[in-house]
């Protein structure tokens, strides 16, 4: 079964038709940049726009920077203010004319990482981080996920892990990869301290560089890159797409 997965960060919005049963994409990824500013209307011209690039018409699975219930966005740390308390699948059903279910991004990046990826098969407390313009997290106990887990705004020394620790706030520091390990490395300390995982899976695009910061991580639970890397959020999001069909 074919489902479009999209992902909507910061910087690009993404998607592409996904096998579930396999997790590979049929047909190569298609990105546009986010709208800057990153309102509704805007976001969701460009959604449909990626909708009409695949000709579809079937179920999509999308991918929000927002913990959501229901399809309505809770917070907006990383969008505009204006997609609080929105039914953003309601929304996004209108522009592309096809049932939409809405995931955390993190939470549907972890959900590929748990099913294709480095968490397959594990047990016990796993721990998604989607390092980007912000920290995206996603929070797993033998296999079962526990969605919106807001980890990346845990506050150290009164200042949002995020606001250090983000790949955007290494490029806003001009950080070499040993400083900003080092911060890095401070924030999985104080999510091992809190909830003693198992395995720290490291994704977003930084996951791909894993190698210049991993000597600078201290803490004892195996920490290992991702292996879907930037796809992760599009195959995540058309399986929470299966699942709404399901429950539907």
């Amino acid at each position: 079964m074919e489902i479009l997965g999209l992902d909507i960060g910061g910087s690009g919005i993404k998607g592409a038709p996904v096998d579930i049963d396999n997790g590979a994409l049929k047909a190569p990824r298609y990105r546009i940049p986010t709208p800057q500013p990153s309102k509704p209307a805007s976001v969701a011209r460009v959604v449909a726009e990626i909708a009409e690039h695949f000709s579809w018409k079937g179920p999509i699975g999308c991918g929000f920077p927002a913990p959501m219930r229901g399809g309505v966005a809770l917070t907006a740390a990383n969008i505009h203010k204006k997609w609080i308390g929105m039914n953003v699948a309601s929304l996004f059903a209108e522009s592309t004319g096809c049932p939409v279910c809405l995931i955390n991004d993190a939470d549907a990046a972890g959900l590929a990482e748990m099913k294709f990826g480095m968490g397959k098969n594990r047990q016990g407390v796993v721990i998604i981080i989607t390092i980007g313009t912000g920290l995206g997290t996603a929070l797993f106990s033998d296999g079962q996920l526990f969605p919106n887990a807001e980890f990346g705004h845990l506050e150290i020394n009164g200042v949002d892990a995020e606001v250090r620790a983000s790949d955007a706030a290494r490029k806003r520091g001009k950080l070499s990869w040993k400083k900003w390990g080092k911060r890095f490395d401070r924030y999985l300390c104080v999510l091992e301290r809190l909830l003693n995982p198992d395995l720290f899976i490291l994704g977003g695009g930084t996951s791909k560089r894993f190698s210049k910061f991993s000597e600078f991580l201290t803490v004892k639970a195996d920490v290992q890159p991702a292996m879907l890397l930037n796809e992760a959020g599009i195959v995540g999001a058309a399986l929470a797409a299966r699942s709404c069909q399901n429950e539907g």
